[in-house]
């Protein structure tokens, strides 16, 4: 069955695009609908591109299954006026997700701005959400900075920072065994972006389970079970496009040649072919000499952007399946609780009436 959105709340770009029922949900199909909340968290810059990629990821990964996707904001995290406006037409926010019967909720990650997460100005907002999602969802994906969030509020454990981001492409191995990697290969590669890491050996202490890791970019994807909810969490990014991390270089490059920061950007590792490279380190070697941010016009994004692959899609695609039918079988195993449960007054009166018949005769 396809995807259906809250009518109103996406982009019709994004509808016609993915092929989306842009319907709302009728009370009688509700019943064994998956209802999953994105609360999207990223910057403007990269907001309709995050809500494409994750409405998309669910779309191709759903299957026969029905899932519904609704849009939340998080009070707190900075915007601009397009923001702003973006999400006043096509958001609700997080204070209306107690009011809302939604099975599972993803969590994005943002760009971080301080050292310490409970500094940044969406924190209070974050962990209320967090602390919500443990009591009132079957499961909750964290990506990235949320993961980091995450661990932090529950298990007090913090995120490091490294010496350089964490930027490309990464073999992983398998190394637990759990319903969200059946069906995927021992190996696979997905995309990381980040500035920080969980150790592993201190998310292993606090009970969580590694699923998947590099030998290169550290810990990329673990759970845990808190409260009633199966938190799953990435510090890499499945849910990227094959072109997401080349839009990412380009504007940490022109953030170099508007000397918002002092260093031109590492180049992702894994990503490009020899010949983008070759081409991306002429490029390099200009900007370094003629340091201007006109110089980002002749950035050579199309001719780069027609060599990239998608190796990951499959085994996002894997995991991400394998979620929503975890999530369709809690939602059914709760329903079936909750029928025993309003039966049981009815059946202890007929016991209790078969009884006193049986005493009468």
């Amino acid at each position: 069955m396809p995807l259906s959105i809250d009518k109103g709340q996406t982009p019709n770009r994004d509808a016609t695009k993915n092929g989306f029922s842009n319907q709302r949900v009728s009370p009688a199909l509700s019943a064994g609908c998956i209802r999953v909340a994105l609360v999207n968290n990223m910057p403007d810059s990269a907001l309709e591109d995050t809500e494409a990629q994750f409405s998309g990821l669910l779309a191709d990964a759903c299957g026969k299954l029905s899932v519904h996707l609704s849009l939340y904001s998080l009070s707190g995290v900075p915007r601009g006026e397009r923001g702003k406006e973006h999400l006043q037409r096509f958001y609700r926010s997080t204070d209306e997700l107690s009011n809302n019967d939604v099975d599972a909720v993803i969590i994005t990650g943002t760009e971080p701005r301080q050292a310490d997460l409970r500094e940044e100005p969406y924190w209070g907002a974050l962990a209320t959400l967090l602390h919500w999602a443990e009591a009132n969802t079957e499961s909750a994906i964290l990506s990235c900075l949320a993961a980091h969030a995450s661990v932090l509020h529950s298990d007090r454990i913090a995120r490091h920072r490294l010496s350089d981001k964490r930027f490309g492409v990464f073999d992983q191995r398998m190394a637990g065994h759990h319903r969200l990697t059946e069906g995927i290969l021992e190996t696979i590669r997905f995309p990381h972006s980040r500035w920080n890491e969980l150790p592993e050996e201190e998310l292993a202490s606090c009970g969580y389970l590694v699923l998947t890791k590099s030998a290169e970019a550290g810990v990329d994807s673990f759970v845990k079970k808190k409260k009633r909810s199966l938190f799953v969490h990435f510090q890499g990014h499945p849910e990227y496009g094959a072109q997401t991390l080349l839009k990412e270089y380009r504007r940490d490059i022109g953030r170099f040649l508007r000397n918002e920061r002092e260093t031109y950007p590492s180049m992702p590792h894994g990503y490009f072919d020899a010949n983008s490279v070759k081409v991306l380190t002429e490029f390099q070697a200009n900007a370094a000499l003629h340091r201007h941010e006109d110089l980002l016009a002749a950035f050579p994004q199309a001719s780069i952007a027609s060599a990239l692959q998608h190796p990951w899609r499959n085994a996002a695609l894997a995991i991400y399946r394998n979620w929503l039918h975890h999530v369709a079988a809690r939602k059914a195993d709760a329903r079936k609780v909750a029928v025993a449960v309003k039966a049981a007054p009815a059946t202890r009166a007929y016991a209790r009436a078969s009884a006193a018949a049986s005493r009468v005769g």
